[in-house]
């Protein structure tokens, strides 16, 4: 099963900028990127990521205005700050390297068991077992699992055959050691095992697949349980003096903490127009009138389907002549969109940023 597995990946692998240098630098950020994302969103992330920080010290040392920047698009915000405190950590600790040990690479931030163990085989051909979205699929179909693969017991004996399954070779034969086999079941996964009507019939094992000979590829893996969804409905808006407009950088404990947005909020602070008012009132510390709505944007966030109005809005200073804004808390500033243009948004976020950038961004001057 191996020999077919590893011959098919041999004549069939994608062409993937960690495949051509699998240093574990380049395998750590590829994996993380890939949580998650598609490979298609993550490939011109990851080479704009390599090119600005080139080495473990270069993360380190990186703006974090500047990381989630770069970062901006591919989601989940978490995943690129454990990078930047996995990387002081081993700047710190293992003098800018990569550690060695899986116990030290498993203490790195934002690292478990399938990442320390798919780095480690990946870029040193090193025998530990993987087990991810793709792996998981397709060794439930091997040896016919109907039971659901989060469940413990399920998940245990997917570890276990994971690591019965490796290869026992040499580090230096990559191509049919831990690294090849590993990366191999993965691509099966993405490219032939696919969570629904996967390709049987060019599978290089099918023969050898309890679920293709039972019949029952398309019910293996069992059924996972949903992510049930909650609508959730925000405001946010925009607030122009002087050619610039209010952002502030979210705070710890929200979502998006550490980037910059409009003043946006929701239930429970503001479940309407008037408790909007109320709320960013009390968060800048003067009086604000909201106006008309420009745009609505439907989103999905996590475990919440998002509804987000975006109105135009008035500080109470705005119709004196001349006055200027007073003293804003720290979290708060006004930014033009040139200055918007490099920090770190969310999506939509970013979608407003949009808004005030085309040509009727005239009626945005004239608050």
């Amino acid at each position: 099963m191996r020999k077919r597995l590893l011959t098919w990946f041999s004549e069939n692998a994608r062409d993937l900028p960690w495949r051509r240098d699998h240093s574990p630098y380049r395998v750590w950020i590829s994996e993380i990127m890939c949580q998650q994302t598609q490979v298609a969103t993550v490939l011109p992330y990851f080479e704009r990521f390599l090119s600005t920080y080139p080495t473990i010290r270069d993360l380190a040392g990186a703006d974090e205005n500047q990381l989630m920047r770069m970062w901006e698009g591919l989601g989940y915000y978490r995943r690129a700050r454990s990078l930047h405190a996995a990387a002081k950590k081993m700047a710190t600790e293992h003098d800018g390297e990569f550690p060695d040990s899986f116990e030290d690479v498993l203490a790195l931030p934002g690292i478990g068991r399938y990442t320390a163990g798919a780095i480690l085989s990946i870029s040193r051909n090193e025998a530990f077992p993987i087990l991810e979205g793709n792996t998981q699929r397709v060794f439930s179909r091997w040896i016919g699992l109907t039971t659901p693969p989060t469940e413990k017991p399920a998940q245990a004996r997917l570890w276990e055959l994971s690591d019965k399954m490796l290869p026992r070779r040499k580090a230096a034969d990559r191509a049919n050691g831990p690294a090849g086999f590993n990366q191999a079941a993965m691509e099966l996964g993405a490219l032939i095992c696919s969570p629904r009507s996967p390709k049987c019939t060019e599978c290089p094992v099918a023969t050898m697949c309890h679920a293709n000979q039972m019949g029952l590829q398309d019910e293996i893996p069992g059924k996972i349980s949903k992510v049930q969804y909650e609508s959730r409905t925000e405001m946010a808006v925009v607030i122009s003096h002087d050619g610039r407009y209010l952002v502030r950088t979210i705070p710890e404990g929200v979502r998006f903490a550490g980037m910059i947005d409009f003043p946006r909020a929701g239930p429970p602070e503001a479940g309407d127009v008037v408790e909007m008012e109320s709320w960013l009132a009390a968060q800048i510390g003067s009086d604000v009138t909201i106006g008309m709505r420009i745009k609505t944007i439907k989103h999905a966030v996590t475990r919440y389907r998002m509804t987000l109005h975006i109105h135009l809005a008035d500080l109470a200073i705005a119709s004196a002549s001349k006055q200027q804004p007073g003293p804003l808390p720290d979290s708060w500033q006004w930014a033009t969109v040139d200055e918007l243009a490099d920090m770190p948004m969310s999506v939509t976020g970013r979608k407003i940023v949009g808004l005030l950038d085309r040509p009727q961004r005239s009626l945005f001057s004239e608050l």
